[in-house]
């Protein structure tokens, strides 16, 4: 069976750190979509990575690692990232492949990116600006590039049909490209041979054999779920299918081989970029939430947005992933507060009546978070490494959760670090 791990807010929820931990536990881990706007942090031994394209079970040297189709590929921060775990002796060679069917991020991509969100004016989306709205893009107008096109010998050819595509749109925006394209494009080509090097395969027989022969697998997905294609905050939302459903069509499995799905949430919400966010907090407890919990995003450094609990977005995601199993994340950031609100309800504008369903024009519509309060435990987590010795605050605010959620939570962490958690029950089966 493949097991899903996945987050359930919007991205950020510590989807890095449970890879790495629980990837002992499985043969194969596979990233199914997104690129390189993902950053999933992994700290162990005292040292923080971050990894945007690669999948995080890489520091595992039993492990396989697959970069599936549904990965938006960019050859030059592939090279940084490998360039990146050279410190670290892994044979990559042998434990990473690459899909040939994952589209290639080119530099025009990059500036097509810059060129619509500048044109978007005050109404811009808040992209990470690496080319993967524009990538994705070419793969629905079947036009795009992918890794298995780096080993024809008519690559050089097909990369420039693409880019004088990609001029005409940045002539009509009237952005610049003349200055910045000739060493993007040397960085580039650079990647590519460098990229060669790898296993290029079709790697959806490369997973289906694993199942056949009955090895675990683990996919992981990127951003989060709120930010989905389809049934994200349109349209501020990545360019992917960030459900278990992505999965599937990812990574070349069909549906009935899903087992678990773990979704992952912080105890708290954020959010980087622009969109809705009912329950964002603009005074001195949002920006003690930021700074306690180092809330700056790992691929562009932005500072997120932040906020409390939000049980319908978290619900409405729980319902279209078929959560199975939930991940709490980053309790220890609520150590310091006295209160602690959870938003349970929506009340809609202009009189409307109170729901616990995410609206189709949340984007539009003004709703009004409705809280539920709870005493903070005012303590460090530290010392803690068993449920049943946590402080009762915290126990009551859990099972309130599980309770609300109809969904057991198995795991809470309590800190960066790999060993900074409370497992409550097996998260894999046997």
């Amino acid at each position: 069976m493949v097991d899903v791990l996945l987050g359930l807010q919007w991205g950020d929820e510590g989807k890095g750190k449970i890879v790495d931990v629980l990837a002992p536990q499985y043969e194969v881990v596979a990233r199914f979509q997104g690129g390189p706007n993902a950053g999933h942090t992994l700290e162990f031994d005292g040292i923080k990575h971050v990894l945007h394209q690669i999948p995080s079970g890489i520091f595992r040297p039993d492990i396989q690692n697959i970069i599936g189709n549904g990965v938006v590929l960019d050859p030059i921060v592939f090279r940084r990232e490998i360039d990146g775990l050279g410190k670290f002796n892994l044979d990559l060679s042998r434990n990473l492949t690459i899909s040939k069917k994952a589209s290639i991020i080119i530099p025009t991509h990059r500036l097509l990116d810059a060129a619509y969100e500048q044109a978007k004016g005050e109404s811009k989306i808040g992209s990470t600006l690496r080319g993967i709205g524009p990538a994705y893009q070419d793969k629905v107008a079947r036009q795009g590039l992918r890794v298995g096109d780096i080993l024809s010998p008519n690559f050089h050819d097909k990369y420039n049909k693409l880019v004088s595509l990609h001029k005409v749109t940045l002539d009509h925006y009237g952005f610049d490209y003349a200055s910045v394209l000739p060493e993007a494009e040397t960085d580039f080509f650079a990647a590519v041979a460098f990229m060669k090097q790898f296993r290029l395969t079709d790697s959806e027989y490369a997973i289906n054999e694993a199942l056949s022969s009955g090895k675990k697998i683990l996919a992981e997905g990127a951003q989060g779920s709120l930010l989905d294609i389809d049934f994200g905050s349109y349209p501020f939302v990545t360019s992917s299918n960030t459900m278990t459903a992505g999965a599937c069509t990812g990574l070349g499995i069909a549906p009935r081989q899903i087992g678990e799905v773990f979704g992952i949430f912080k105890a708290y919400c954020t959010r980087v970029g622009s969109g809705p966010f009912p329950t964002e907090l603009f005074d001195e407890t949002g920006e003690q939430m930021r700074a306690e919990g180092r809330e700056f995003g790992a691929t562009t450094g932005r500072p997120r947005r932040c906020g409390w609990l939000d049980l319908p977005a978290l619900k409405y995601a729980i319902m279209l992933n078929g959560v199975t199993q939930l991940i709490m994340m980053k309790v220890d950031v609520l150590n310091i507060f006295d209160e602690i609100k959870v938003c349970t309800h929506y009340e809609l504008p202009n009189g409307g009546p109170t729901t616990d369903q995410l609206p189709y024009d949340l984007v539009d519509a003004d709703v009004t978070p409705v809280y539920k309060t709870f005493k903070g435990w005012k303590t460090s987590l530290e010392p803690f490494h068993s449920f049943d010795d946590i402080p009762a605050e915290l126990t009551q605010y859990i099972e309130f959760l599980e309770e609300s959620l109809g969904i057991p939570i198995s795991f809470i962490s309590t800190g960066p670090d790999r060993e900074a958690v409370i497992h409550r029950r097996s998260l894999v089966s046997e």
